[in-house]
């Protein structure tokens, strides 16, 4: 129980910052529904898994060359770019009437995608899994693959439901929305995505590591 609750501290820490996938969930979750907002959790939450297998099968010192991280934040910030440009300057001018109750679904596995790229291409995210990966097995002493795999899957679990909880809390502000505000909630995920994606590429093209 002690190691479970560390990894829900932990994860309660990840889950309240703020960052291009916070928005995307919010903005998909009030856009199109709970269950919208859902299959993006599950996309970061894959894309969470996948860092701290990779991270733990050994993979950690590779992922730490700065050579590795600025080819990532080259590819990470080129995406996350066009991410942000689709939604500052194409969708925040497609929206002309909304109808909460009438919105056209998307495929469950491009929401998932959607959550899997933005969160999995930030560098910053990847970072974060390999210290919290140092710290367990170091620091804290979760040598067994038993008491590392729970604090990190504690982490995960934690950080989907307060996910989960951030969509049901959106999708309850659907019947406010306008197509002023839907408008405006593009505005903002796009500027966001696109201030990260400069960031990146700027930060590989001029160092900074």
């Amino acid at each position: 129980m002690e190691i479970v609750l560390k990894g829900f501290l932990s994860g309660l820490v990840l889950a309240i910052l703020v960052g291009p996938v916070f928005f995307a969930l919010l903005q998909t979750s009030i856009e199109r529904g709970f269950l919208s907002g859902v299959f993006v959790a599950i996309g970061i939450a894959v894309s969470d898994s996948l860092y701290i297998a990779l991270s733990y099968l050994g993979l950690a010192g590779l992922f730490n060359s700065e050579k590795f991280q600025v080819y990532l934040s080259y590819i990470g910030g080129s995406i996350i770019l066009c991410f942000g440009a689709y939604y500052l300057f194409i969708k925040s001018r497609k929206m002309i009437s909304f109808n909460a109750e009438h919105v056209k679904e998307k495929s469950p596995y491009r929401l998932m995608a959607k959550g899997f790229i933005i969160n999995g291409f930030n560098p910053m995210v990847l970072l974060f899994w390999i210290g919290t990966i140092s710290i367990a097995t170091g620091e804290l002493g979760y040598t067994s693959n038993r008491e590392a795999i729970t604090f990190l899957g504690a982490i995960v679990v934690t950080v989907f439901i307060t996910d989960l909880i951030k969509a049901k809390l959106a999708d309850k502000l659907r019947v406010l929305l306008t197509p002023g505000i839907i408008k405006f909630m593009n505005i903002v995920l796009g500027a966001v995505m696109l201030t990260l994606g400069v960031k990146l590429l700027y930060t590989a093209q001029f160092g900074g590591f």
